[in-house]
């Protein structure tokens, strides 16, 4: 018995110990949070951490991005915020100005890109971008200009060569147009704009189908540019495929719901083919979208005038007149419609506006008579 209790190892008691190590971790966390309580009645809290801002330069980069995916608003925003940051910033100025032109954003979009040419006038890509603002502006021999100068600064660069065939094509400059295309594609096929400016001139030049070979390898480059599935739309519509160009017209106005444009040649389709309140919904989306632009008004006046909707006709047709549209239809139409309501006071101006226009109208000749007679 005393040799097996001598072998049994004795208890360790460690209770002690582990109430030492507690009582000494609870005095150091008092005194930590006691220290930390008097620097913050010190200093105050630190401040709640935020995002870093990122540079101009990243800014432009996103938007670029953001332009390739079809997803215009959210590019502005970028370079818009590129030129906050740093109103030097050129590219994106030019970037943005683009992006106002496809929406037909008329003189904005010349303002802001004219920016980026005053910052820097030696850069081929502003100058560039400065003349497919201004064709697409209405302003076809400044763009020539421009464009000019653009290839004299970098005699390779396709985008300038593709934007002055489109502004040489609106100028009426055709076959010119067309060999500075064909130019344009030999320095780089791969690019959207290359592509999508030899189907412009083709389309000038009457050639439909070569023009919708153009679009829709363009197309295919990119498949979320909206303005390409217009050209696409305008082209089948020309060869009275009117399904093909609903089609691609809507697509359009679903990648871009923002760009009048989509919805205007929606509706002026729709019109063609006697749709008439898919018409008229479509053209009032068009003003809804940019209450500013022209065609949407003459295109909602005729639609009302088939109608037989007079006073509507008369209405829109008189403000597409007042803010530029110079139509021999809309004189005649907006006469003829003043002549239903019982007013050939004010009918008559407008078929002699007509007539003025273009003195062979048959239409307008036709009315003027009839009010002639009637007084």
């Amino acid at each position: 018995m005393y040799l097996e209790s001598w072998a049994r190892p004795k208890k360790r008691r460690i209770w002690p110990w582990l109430l030492s190590v507690i009582v000494a971790f609870s005095l150091a966390w008092y005194l930590y949070t006691k220290q930390t309580a008097i620097v913050e009645s010190v200093r105050g809290p630190l401040p709640t951490p935020t995002p870093t801002e990122i540079s101009a330069v990243e800014h432009i980069a996103v938007g670029d991005r953001l332009f390739e995916e079809g997803r215009f608003d959210e590019a502005i925003g970028e370079y818009k915020r590129a030129t906050e940051l740093d109103p030097m910033q050129a590219p994106a100025y030019a970037r943005w100005g683009r992006i106002l032109a496809l929406r037909h954003a008329g003189e904005e979009a010349v303002r802001v890109a004219r920016r980026a040419v005053e910052i820097d006038a030696e850069s081929a890509e502003n100058q560039a971008i400065l003349g497919m603002v201004l064709d697409w502006s209405g302003r076809a021999a400044e763009a020539v200009s421009v464009c000019s100068k653009a290839t004299q600064l970098d005699p390779e660069m396709a985008l300038a060569y593709a934007y002055l065939a489109e502004a040489l094509g609106d100028d009426g400059r055709v076959m010119e147009a067309y060999e500075v295309a064909q130019k344009a594609v030999q320095y780089d096929a791969q690019d959207v704009f290359v592509r999508r400016n030899l189907g412009y001139v083709y389309e000038l030049m009457g050639r439909y189908q070569d023009a919708i070979h153009e679009f829709e390898a363009a197309a295919e480059l990119n498949p979320v540019m909206a303005f390409v599935h217009l050209d696409l739309g305008r082209n089948y519509r020309a060869l009275g495929k009117l399904q093909e160009a609903t089609e691609h017209f809507q697509r359009a106005t679903e990648l871009d719901p923002r760009d009048p444009q989509g919805h205007d040649q929606l509706g002026w389709t729709y019109l063609t083919q006697g749709l008439y309140e898919a018409a008229t919904a479509s053209l009032q989306k068009a003003i809804e979208v940019q209450p500013s632009y022209v065609a949407a008004y003459g295109h909602l006046g005729v639609a009302y005038y088939v109608q037989r909707n007079y006073e509507e006709a008369a209405g829109y047709l008189e403000k597409a007149i007042k803010s530029g549209a110079r139509s021999e239809e809309y004189y005649y139409e907006l006469g003829f419609s003043y002549a239903y309501l019982g007013s050939c006071d004010k009918a008559i101006p407008w078929f002699e506006q007509a007539l003025l226009l273009y003195p062979d109208s048959q239409m307008a000749k036709q009315g003027l008579a009839s009010c002639q007679k009637s007084k």
